[in-house]
């Protein structure tokens, strides 16, 4: 029988609309970045050499979240918008193909984490204890990488039918059982062996698992919007184009940051190794900041699909407005935390005074930019819920590679380690002229035509 309902994405008052789909996963986000903290806190009691270890995995990491992250978004994004066009049969191979690709993803990432793993840290840290606790840590999060591979699959599906509670349910599951595991697995409590950085990887990939299990529940039970027929399923060229088309620029826009903080390991450790435990430590806590905004974006961009699907123009744009003045209060509670107290935020990595005296100056410089940063997240976003992903991508290359990254290396060598952080605000600013420049083609090309229709 045919489906002729309409989704609440086409229907509902957009501030309460963008609300609903949001804030559960603003929630979950935070949690998110509450587990990610709580990691880095419990390994930064073994040493500082597990610490900085756990950073220099983290390029790796974030590739790898990256592709499954990226191929999940142009997934979300052409099943939003099959929905919004009553084309549910396009919805349904849209999640049978992107389901496809991210198994691919995760084969390849099981072969690095087989394979290149000690070349990966030899290549940071030389020879060394940082290097043999990064490959026991970074190992299994690739090896078992299964887990976060499902999870994106899944959690998308929901997100894209305006379930973004049960994905709330889902990251929360996964995170808290992440967090309960950390200290039982390092440190060997309840006649566990002591595991060290090796346990903090394992409770991490037991929690994907788990709640990637359950989203697969989810989907089944209570997402009557997509059909998962994986008996008949055969790979379809045209949607794996589709999807690749918005999922290769959100994957290399994210790699790029991979890139970007492999070449800031490089900068900061010519001056100590203590300087690229700061920089990871404040990679954990700006999560804390970012990953809620990043909810804010994973809740915008299947409304602005859908509507764009349906050709509602004053939906659209309201739903990008709202989410930039959500995303900038946000970031401006990171700024006055980072400026006000940026050693106790330190201390909960039981920061030595020299991690103090460098990372104290490094949170308040960086955090500058945290309100330009807000801004661009949510006009990036815009992009790739429009099917131009390649415009997020050439923001973000412009942004870490061509700014950032050469403007922290000549500061490096004109100004010292404090210089290098401005190369952070440098870059931001850089960033936002250039997605305003992009978001006024895209309204004038793709979104203002769309009023003749409404």
């Amino acid at each position: 029988m045919e489906k002729t309902r309409e989704n609440k994405m086409g229907v509902m008052p957009i501030n309460k609309l963008l609300i609903t789909m949001s804030l559960p996963m603003m929630i979950s986000m935070l949690v998110q970045a509450l587990y990610n903290i709580v990691d880095s806190v419990f390994v930064s009691r073994l040493s500082e050499n597990a610490l900085t270890a756990v950073s220099m995995a983290f390029p790796m990491q974030n590739l790898m979240i990256a592709v499954a992250s990226g191929l999940g978004v142009g997934m979300n994004a052409l099943l939003s918008r099959s929905l919004g066009e009553k084309n549910f049969k396009a919805a349904n191979k849209a999640a049978m193909n992107g389901m496809f690709l991210e198994a691919i993803g995760y084969v390849i990432f099981l072969l690095i984490g087989i394979f290149a793993t000690r070349v990966y840290f030899a290549a940071q840290a030389g020879q060394g204890e940082i290097t043999d606790l990064g490959v026991s840590y970074m190992r299994i999060c690739l090896i078992m990488s299964f887990g976060v591979f499902m999870q994106f699959t899944f959690e998308r599906m929901l997100q894209s039918t305006g379930r973004t509670f049960l994905t709330m349910i889902t990251q929360t599951v996964g995170a808290v059982i992440n967090i309960i595991l950390d200290p039982i697995m390092i440190f060997g409590l309840l006649g566990m062996p002591k595991m060290g950085v090796a346990g903090a990887a394992l409770a991490t990939v037991i929690g994907q698992i788990i709640a990637a299990a359950l989203a697969l529940v989810f989907n089944i039970k209570k997402n009557p919007d997509v059909t998962l027929d994986v008996k008949h399923f055969k790979p379809e060229s045209n949607y794996i184009k589709i999807i690749l088309s918005v999922g290769v620029p959100s994957i290399i826009m994210a790699s790029v940051g991979s890139v970007m903080t492999f070449g800031m390991n490089k900068i900061l450790i010519a001056f100590s190794s203590t300087a690229v435990a700061v920089f990871g430590v404040y990679f954990k806590l700006n999560s804390f900041i970012f990953m809620p905004v990043f909810g804010l974006n994973n809740g915008m961009v299947p409304i602005v699909s859908y509507n764009y699907g349906a050709r509602r123009k004053t939906r659209m744009t309201k739903t990008i407005k709202l989410a930039i003045i959500y995303a900038v209060l946000l970031m401006c509670i990171g700024i006055v935390l980072f400026q006000t107290i940026p050693d106790v935020l330190l201390g909960f990595f039981d920061a030595s005074d020299y991690m103090l005296e460098i990372g104290v100056p490094a949170l308040r410089i960086i955090s500058l930019s945290f309100a330009f940063a807000g801004i661009c997240i949510v006009l990036s976003s815009s992009f790739q819920a429009l099917g131009h992903g390649f415009l997020s991508m050439f923001v973000s290359i412009t942004r870490q590679l061509i700014v950032l990254l050469p403007s922290a290396y000549i500061l490096s060598k004109i100004g010292g380690l404090n210089a290098v952080w401005w190369s952070y605000d440098i870059a931001e600013l850089f960033s936002l002229a250039l997605s305003l420049v992009f978001y006024r083609y895209m309204y004038y090309k793709i979104i203002k035509p769309l009023e003749l229709s409404e």
